[in-house]
């Protein structure tokens, strides 16, 4: 028995275990400290004497498609994502239609993605599960073409994510410094977005200070968020935040991050296979598992349909009733 995902897991390939070595893709910008380093050299012995490590430089724009590309050519049977969910969001971007399977290695801050499949979070188990793993044929979202995994959103939360980076880069990592991120992007966020969407062919004229549109069942729920379903029948769950006075937007806002929002009083839900988000603004940023980018209006929300990705679903822990 398999173990229990978030998401729609489609078609079983044939195959119980990649054919082909393993090899790690791992952040070289991220995780240098001793622990991680030996985090991934546990997990290196586990998958096998032939297991590679290959290293990219995200900051300083090193192609992830080449390294994936080169890893492919030279025999690789699988693609490990060794770090948090931007290193998963990366690879699958890069293994999206390639029929490559691709493993986690969950060495980030959250690893929402790897949790959502079941993998631990200690490396040498992680790695004894991606051994027996089954290869499984999933939709991923994507925002203009490129994957996300976890969310993509658009207003008020990308605006809390780029506050905070700023923040903790000046005065670390504290909870008070999350929260006061929140109170800096409250009083810089001046007003809802008026939002043209068309979800599924379906037209929504809306003002709202938030689009946030999940592919995982797992984040939502640690979130205490609606729209489970939605992810389980293969569609996107799009919540669109409901604020039309300053003070709204301040609860929402507060409840978002204390995860406290419900729906109907904070958010309407829309289920969706397609979203396009026509905005008033040329260009927005937008935020897709913790990355973020300004891009240019209309933005494009959509499952990837007959590009699937190929990950390893480990089996289900037997001490899990």
């Amino acid at each position: 028995m398999r173990a229990e995902t978030s998401f729609d897991t489609g078609e079983v390939s044939p195959a119980t275990a990649p054919s082909g070595p393993f090899v790690l893709i791992a952040n070289r910008k991220s995780g240098t400290n001793s622990r991680d380093r030996d985090a991934l050299d546990r997990a290196c012995a586990v998958l096998g004497d032939d297991t590679r490590l290959e290293t990219w430089d995200a900051e300083g724009g090193e192609d992830l498609g080449a390294v994936v590309a080169k890893a492919i050519d030279s025999g690789a049977g699988c693609i490990v994502a060794a770090g948090g969910d931007g290193t998963a969001m990366a690879v699958a971007d890069a293994l999206l239609g390639t029929g490559v399977p691709m493993g986690c290695l969950p060495l980030g801050t959250f690893n929402y993605f790897a949790r959502g499949l079941g993998l631990s979070e200690d490396p040498e188990e992680a790695a004894r599960a991606l051994k027996s793993a089954t290869p499984v044929e999933i939709e991923v979202g994507t925002v203009g073409g490129h994957v996300f995994l976890n969310n993509a959103s658009l207003g008020i939360y990308p605006a809390i994510l780029k506050e905070r980076e700023s923040i903790y880069a000046r005065w670390g990592r504290r909870r008070i410094m999350a929260h006061w991120s929140v109170v800096r992007t409250f009083w810089q966020f001046q007003r809802p977005m008026r939002l043209h969407l068309d979800v599924d062919g379906a037209v929504h004229q809306v003002r709202s200070p938030l689009v946030f549109v999940a592919r995982s069942a797992y984040q939502l729920e640690r979130f205490n968020l609606a729209g489970a379903e939605a992810i389980s029948d293969d569609r996107m769950a799009v919540l669109i935040g409901r604020a039309d006075s300053r003070w709204g937007l301040f609860k929402l806002t507060w409840r978002l991050v204390t995860r406290r929002m419900r729906q109907g009083r904070d958010y309407d839900l829309l289920p969706a296979r397609k979203l396009l988000v026509e905005t008033t603004r040329k260009r927005a940023l937008v935020a897709y598992d913790g990355e973020k980018r300004r891009a240019a209006a209309p933005f494009d929300f959509a499952m990837s349909g007959d590009k699937r990705l190929t990950i390893l679903l480990p089996e289900a822990d037997p001490r899990t009733p």
